[in-house]
């Protein structure tokens, strides 16, 4: 299938589940979204993953670690805005309910929800 437009596409794995908050695993999961999200760009597609958007704002607004108040109010939340501009949400990883969260989200926003990138359409 060919897409005649590039969409914006929403990435959603795992960030912190399943790593104990240890910052090396943490790294292996935003590694492999971003490798994912290159792979949506060869499609003709803009990826983007809401960490993106939302760790440099957590860091900006004062942050001290992983989980704190600042943290909680800015990390999903941001990422569900994003889904507002967002044509879809490609769900990809392991368990983890942020990301179940945005495919539930996106469902009810009426966005395209993928789960392979091959589901994706090449522009």
């Amino acid at each position: 299938m060919k897409a005649q437009n590039s969409l914006l596409i929403l990435v959603a794995g795992p960030y912190r589940s399943g790593t104990g908050d240890k910052q090396e695993l943490i790294e292996k999961n935003m590694k492999f979204m971003n490798k994912i999200a290159w792979q949506v760009y060869q499609r003709g597609h803009l990826p983007v993953l809401g960490e993106w958007f939302a760790l440099p704002l957590i860091e900006t607004a004062g942050s001290k670690s992983l989980g704190d108040e600042i943290f909680n109010s800015i990390f999903h939340s941001s990422a569900i805005q994003l889904l507002d501009h967002c044509d879809g949400v490609l769900r990809v990883g392991g368990a983890s309910k942020g990301a179940d969260e945005m495919v539930k989200v996106g469902q009810d926003k009426g966005k395209m929800i993928f789960y392979k990138i091959n589901e994706i359409p090449i522009k």
